[in-house]
């Protein structure tokens, strides 16, 4: 198509494709989480700890691992309960153990994540056809739901026993990669569902997502917000992987194609349509962002820690970077959260002790945080988002709330939304 002689087609794709490079390229992580909030020590103090776990389920044997961090797994191998390999999960899910913390006072269940020799664990991570698999109000990855299903079904029983047999533990469930999808899948079940774990009080589960993969839609990523937490090193380009992953692989056959889809979508779709389509998935959670790069630094620097949840721009750019698939490795997520968490520690003893009130104070202000987040997701109308109040039972516990939701057709249907 062209009007006296000009090419217009191919001079609007030019276009597209030259605004699409110019924001990759110009675009950095560091900048991903400009506007946030610095982390506190009593924050990411167990994000260390779930990165040596997690790492440990990817060691055949423990007693004498092949790539432990530096100082150790520091574990106590009589502690773990139960170690499940691909031959006893059947592929249903990646392998994991679970482990009694006692210094820590606390159950970690952690899931390893994609294994790429496993047939299975990609049938798994294909799984996820947009907006096929609903859950309470909101859309879930359709593979890694049935993945924690089958999760919930076949350990809740244990898990129950543990937590009746130490009652002041709290429960952690965590997970890299593949796994951080089941982990925080697994924890919106055993929420929503406390007789499934002895009624266990919503302020004792907890779920690390490592290096997380896309799994929930919005409204779930900021209801479950005060549960669930996101970590991400950096440049990762995993929880920046908006299109499907299966379309990813299929696309190798015909990447310029692919890349043509994605500029053109990137550059005409506009981020208030990106965040009103209720089958989007995204990072879950409130989301601790580790830095150890500026942009066209050489040299890195010490790492520090970024704390929020953020409704609009939710690692919504993928980074042009050599170090995107580096920082997914959980070995160098491990390394860089150790050593951010022993400046943390550093910079709290140089200060006088933190009174209790003003600890108190931290917490609530996190709380705020959160309900800051549900208010601006209603502000923007984003699908069945509503305020914590409701959800929560803060006001009204035993309150359903009717919500509009879209189903597979785009048909709209009655549903109710219930903690």
């Amino acid at each position: 198509m062209s009007i006296a002689g000009l090419p217009i087609l191919e001079a609007l794709y030019i276009l597209g494709c030259g605004r699409y490079l110019c924001k990759r390229c110009c675009h950095a992580g560091y900048d991903d989480s400009k506007d946030w909030s610095p982390a506190s020590y009593d924050e990411f103090e167990p994000i260390p700890r779930m990165c040596r776990i997690v790492l440990a389920v990817y060691e055949d044997d423990l007693e004498n691992p092949k790539w432990p961090p530096e100082g150790g797994y520091r574990m106590s191998i009589s502690c773990v309960i139960k170690r499940a390999v691909y031959t006893d999960t059947e592929g249903r899910v990646p392998p994991y153990l679970i482990y009694v913390d006692h210094n820590a006072k606390d159950i970690v269940l952690a899931i390893r994540g994609l294994n790429l020799a496993k047939e299975k664990d990609y049938r798994t991570l294909f799984d996820n056809k947009p907006g096929k698999e609903k859950f309470d109000c909101g859309f879930v990855h359709c593979g890694l739901m049935k993945a924690a299903e089958w999760l919930v079904e076949k350990e809740a029983d244990r898990l129950k026993g543990l937590l009746s047999e130490y009652p002041s533990y709290k429960l952690s469930i965590a997970g890299h990669s593949l796994g951080s999808g089941v982990a925080a899948l697994f924890t919106m079940i055993v929420a929503k569902n406390g007789s499934l774990l002895g009624n266990i009080d919503r302020e004792s589960i907890r779920c690390f997502a490592i290096a997380p993969a896309r799994c929930m839609s919005l409204n779930l990523a900021l209801l479950h917000a005060d549960i669930i937490y996101s970590v991400i090193l950096q440049d990762d380009f995993l929880p920046r992987t908006v299109t499907p992953v299966e379309d990813i692989f299929k696309s190798i056959f015909c990447l310029p194609c692919h890349l043509c889809s994605r500029c053109m979508k990137d550059t005409f779709l506009s981020e208030k349509k990106r965040l009103k389509d209720p089958r989007r998935l995204y990072a879950p959670g409130t989301v601790f962002h580790i830095l150890d790069r500026r942009f066209c630094w050489i040299d890195r620097m010490p790492p520090f820690v970024r704390r929020a949840v953020p409704v609009k721009g939710r690692f919504e750019h993928v980074i042009l970077s050599f170090n995107a698939t580096k920082d997914h490795s959980l070995i160098w997520i491990e390394k860089e959260s150790e050593k951010a968490l022993e400046i943390l520690r550093e910079e709290t003893d140089d200060v006088m002790e933190i009174p209790k009130t003003q600890k108190m104070s931290r917490r609530q202000t996190m709380k705020q945080q959160h309900k800051a987040a549900l208010e601006k997701a209603q502000t923007l109308h984003i699908i069945d988002s509503f305020s914590e109040d409701n959800k929560h039972g803060i006001s009204s516990e035993n309150e359903d709330q009717k919500i509009s939701s879209i189903n597979e057709q785009g048909i709209e249907v009655e549903g109710k939304c219930s903690a």
